[in-house]
């Protein structure tokens, strides 16, 4: 691989000298004695003009194909509180793009086919206008303070760590390769932790001496209330993770050495996403492929593949090693009542310390 880079390095390289010095040679006058001139003529600007515009419809025609054939690969709807503004913001900044693009890239193409060299014709002298440079500096001003303020009060919103709305507490553990994941217990507050105490059963360092810590239950699973505002706080036992909750419109760098934090509500539960028609076409096409696949699997003495089914995930968004890609922890989000009694089965952290004594 280091070898294929070298060399295709070495190429551009060379495709690079070679165009500076053919730059160079244009650039040149002529000999005296010399009767080949390369300049471009009227047939050449017209068909490099042609060009242009054959080249912006073909670019047209491609983006537009785009949006149509792969629109099954955008996220579905969001299950959180925030998510569908954070989807609107996107929204809206993508179709400002797309117009400024349109407008910009469009208008150069065909200029570059109407207005293309012709013998003897000169470019009008446009020395300036007040009014027409006010109005291409204000408008992109007025549209992107528009745009940078509104994503600014919505990361605000997520990232208010206030307690005013009762929110549940939740620590989140990232390690290579893996993450746990605390919850605060009754008292719905989280006992102190630090990497120094990470000793047998206490796996995420929590301090013994802490009674806030004492109910503190760890899992494997993060469970998690519908409708019910979630404080997460993320820690990170080793090196730069991202915890990415795509379906939540999510995401926060767990860093060692510092607790990160923001807060969203999930709105839609497992079960109720499971059975959206969105999700339910995707996991058919998933498990056609899979059953293909799984014959080719059988007939060569493999074993076949389980069929697919959904849930939400936490992953890691960061490349932190190895085993990066296979760094994910299941979410499951369900009605109070089912995460009662799913946290009654869960083992306190001074159960843990007691059982682990005996």
């Amino acid at each position: 691989m280091t070898a294929f880079l070298i060399i295709f390095i070495a190429a551009l390289f060379a495709i690079s000298i070679w165009q500076i010095s053919k730059i160079v040679s244009l650039g040149k006058a002529p000999e005296p004695d010399t009767d080949a001139v390369e300049v471009a003529n009227d047939g050449d600007n017209k068909r490099q003009g042609q060009y242009m515009l054959i080249f912006g419809i073909g670019l047209y025609i491609l983006m537009i194909y785009c949006f149509i054939a792969y629109n099954d690969y955008f996220l579905p709807d969001a299950a959180s509180a925030h998510g569908g503004e954070y989807d609107d913001l996107l929204l809206l900044t993508t179709v400002v793009i797309m117009i400024v693009q349109v407008l910009t890239q469009g208008l150069l193409h065909y200029f570059s086919y109407k207005y293309h060299g012709r013998k003897g014709q000169k470019a009008l002298f446009y020395a300036d206008n007040d009014r027409l440079e006010f109005i291409w500096t204000a408008i992109p001003v007025v549209v992107l303070a528009g745009l940078i303020l509104w994503g600014l009060f919505s990361w605000n919103d997520i990232m208010d760590a206030n307690t005013d709305d009762d929110p549940l507490i939740v620590e989140v553990y990232a390690y290579q390769f893996g993450w746990k994941v605390r919850y605060s217990g009754a008292d719905n507050t989280l006992g102190d932790a630090n990497v120094r105490f990470i000793e047998g059963v206490n796996q995420l360092g929590i301090d013994p001496t802490d009674a806030d810590g004492m109910d503190d239950m760890v899992g494997t699973e993060l469970h998690l209330p519908v409708n019910r505002p979630v404080l997460f706080k993320f820690r990170s036992q080793d090196v730069l993770h991202s915890a990415y909750m795509p379906h939540f419109r999510a995401q926060m760098n767990v860093v060692p050495g510092m607790v990160t934090q923001f807060k969203f509500t999930p709105t839609v539960t497992s079960e109720d996403y499971k059975s959206t028609e969105f999700m339910t076409e995707k996991v058919r096409k998933i498990n056609e492929i899979r059953r293909q696949k799984s014959e080719e699997l059988v007939q060569s003495g493999d074993v076949a593949l389980d069929p697919y089914e959904f849930e939400y995930y936490l992953l890691c968004n960061k490349i932190c090693g190895a085993s990066h890609y296979n760094m994910q922890m299941k979410i499951v989000v369900e009605t109070e009542e089912e995460y009662n009694e799913w946290l009654e089965t869960q083992t306190t952290f001074e159960k843990t310390l007691a059982n682990a004594e005996n």
